[in-house]
């Protein structure tokens, strides 16, 4: 009887020690995100983490970033990328390895002048976000604002905070424990969220809606002095089985759509489809790794504008 103690004490010990190993990996500290009535969600302000031994630092614009100053430094070239959780690089991608801090690197190597490549972005974002963060928060004086979609972003519904704080992918605030995230996100079922079927099922041209979305980006950037470039990433399945007919048929939209509008485009579906092995840029079905980010900077250095 006088061991009976040792049952609780081997459980708490067991649970310590799982506690401090999830830690090592990140959990107990996700990205937090808060809810924003015009761009739908913000991942939250002035947070640090590591996940899978992996940085992830957001400044005080919610960038995925290092602070900047609120005016542009003299003799500094400034872009702004705005994109989705593929811009972003999400858990998977260490701060450096992200397309912004990439491109960053390649642009400073030959110049003499410092470069600034500023990532706005959040997961699911899709242009009416992306455009309702530049109406908030301004270019921040960037001489080039880049715009980096994915097909899927052209069927993105309007912005919407119902995630933030139910959905697990967004939550609002730290969990009690790091045992608990794993609990929440990897055992339990998610939490159905009524109004989400409510906001995926919008009505109306949602491909007419995102593309003027796109157009008035480009007249932000205009106005502001600045050059616009858009970006679209294909996803994996599309290089392989190829787009369904309602991707193609966006697909052309788009085209067409950039070509009346003089935009700077460039569409990575026929870029990844002539590697060797294209699978081995992905991280997953939309998401690239760190060599296909390397992929997307390559080509954006071919075609970046003299600033």
């Amino acid at each position: 009887m006088n061991h009976l103690w040792l049952i609780p004490a081997g459980i708490i010990a067991v649970l310590v020690g799982l506690e401090l190993v999830l830690r090592l990996f990140g959990f107990g500290k996700p990205l937090l995100y808060q809810a924003d009535s015009q761009i739908g969600y913000l991942i939250a302000p002035n947070q640090q983490t590591c996940r899978f031994g992996k940085q992830i630092a957001i400044n005080r614009h919610s960038m995925r970033s290092p602070e900047i100053a609120a005016a542009r430094p003299d003799q500094t070239l400034r872009v702004l990328m705005l994109g989705d959780s593929i811009l972003n690089g999400g858990w998977w991608t260490d701060q450096g390895d992200t397309v912004s801090a990439l491109l960053q690197q390649q642009l400073n190597s030959p110049s003499d002048r410092l470069v600034e490549v500023l990532n706005a972005s959040a997961n699911s974002w899709s242009p009416r976000n992306e455009l309702a963060y530049l109406q908030r928060f301004g270019s921040f004086e960037s001489q080039m604002i880049i715009l980096m979609i994915n097909t899927d972003d052209l069927f993105g519904v309007a912005p919407a905070a119902v995630v933030v704080g139910r959905d697990r992918n967004y939550p609002n605030r730290l969990p009690p424990a790091a045992i608990a995230e794993v609990v929440t996100r990897y055992v339990l079922p998610p939490q159905p969220i009524p109004e989400l079927a409510a906001l995926q099922a919008e009505a109306g041209d949602r491909v007419g809606f995102n593309l003027t979305a796109i157009r008035q980006i480009r007249d932000l950037a205009r106005q502001n002095n600045a050059e616009f470039m858009l970006v679209m990433t294909p996803l994996l399945r599309e290089l392989g089985s190829g787009s369904r007919d309602y991707e193609l048929k966006a697909r052309q939209r788009l085209q067409a759509f950039t070509q009346s509008e003089g935009i700077l485009y460039i569409d990575f579906l026929p870029i990844f489809q002539a590697l060797p092995d294209y699978r081995a840029i992905y991280h997953d079905h939309i998401h690239l790794n760190p060599a296909g980010n390397r992929q997307i900077v390559e080509q954006l250095i071919a075609k970046f504008p003299s600033l």
